[in-house]
């Protein structure tokens, strides 16, 4: 099922929503996809939504500002984590529950880190596609790809004219049919502030891919994580999350309590 949302400031937002003999005595989950990627792409294509309903959880996945069936400006001051964060609240609200379960990818991991450190509904927190450069650079590690190549790549007349690695996100763009525009627009206001890691205090589960360029070393970031565990999987930032251990990892993590 498809509905929608109005943000704080005037955006309309497209969340899906899926559930099969929901367990109504589980936590719903809520799913936040990562940068030029959205719903389907991110979560139902590499079968994390038929694991999480197999399994009797009702699952919530937010197309976020700029990405998928979403508005999409061109706007910088529409874009950023902190205001993804609040969009996610916005969504907790609309599930009815007093308590949900987060699980984020790369973009939509530093937007699940900021949900889950303000908003004591968090009951368990997936972060996957992150590692170290969450904790030393405030988010997505931009020491790999910095922000405005990436902008560059997005902004190019050809797709061959993106420099380096950053080519793979305008590639990801123009597969999954996103406004360029408003994806460089978002990365230009890529969080970068200290993340208040050590606020979160809920059961949390890191995923990274080990060939991860913007995942290395995350060990750092479940070390800052009080409790945090860490599973590391075959596959690089794009890869990572179609392997079957991830969902499998993130199913049974979920599933603890």
């Amino acid at each position: 099922m498809t509905d929608e949302l109005r943000t704080h400031d005037g955006l309309t937002l497209r969340y899906r929503s899926w559930s099969r003999n929901p367990d109504t005595t589980l936590p719903p989950v809520v799913l936040l996809h990562g940068f030029a990627a959205d719903s389907r792409l991110n979560w139902e294509g590499p079968g994390v939504v038929e694991a999480l309903v197999a399994r009797g959880r009702r699952v919530y996945a937010l197309d976020a500002r700029g990405h998928g069936d979403s508005d999409k400006p061109h706007d910088d001051r529409y874009y950023g984590e902190s205001l993804m964060a609040r969009d996610v609240r916005l969504l907790i609200d609309r599930t009815g529950a007093d308590r949900v379960h987060v699980v984020g990818y790369s973009m939509g991991a530093v937007v699940a880190l900021l949900v889950c450190a303000e908003d004591a509904r968090v009951g368990r927190l997936v972060v996957g596609g992150i590692g170290a450069g969450a904790v030393e650079v405030g988010g997505l590690d931009t020491r790999a790809v910095p922000p405005e190549l990436v902008s560059a790549a997005l902004t190019a007349e050809d797709a061959a004219d993106a420099p380096g690695r950053t080519r793979a996100f305008r590639v990801l763009a123009d597969t999954a049919g996103g406004d360029r525009l408003a994806l460089a627009a978002q990365i230009r206001r890529v969080h970068r502030g200290a993340l208040p890691l050590e606020r979160i205090k809920v059961p949390t589960l890191v995923l990274a891919g080990q060939d991860d360029p913007l995942a290395v070393r995350p060990r750092v970031l479940a070390d800052a994580i009080a409790g945090a565990e860490l599973t590391a999987l075959p596959g690089d930032h794009l890869s990572a999350v179609r392997d079957p251990g991830f969902a499998g990892a993130l199913t049974r993590f979920l599933s603890l309590d």
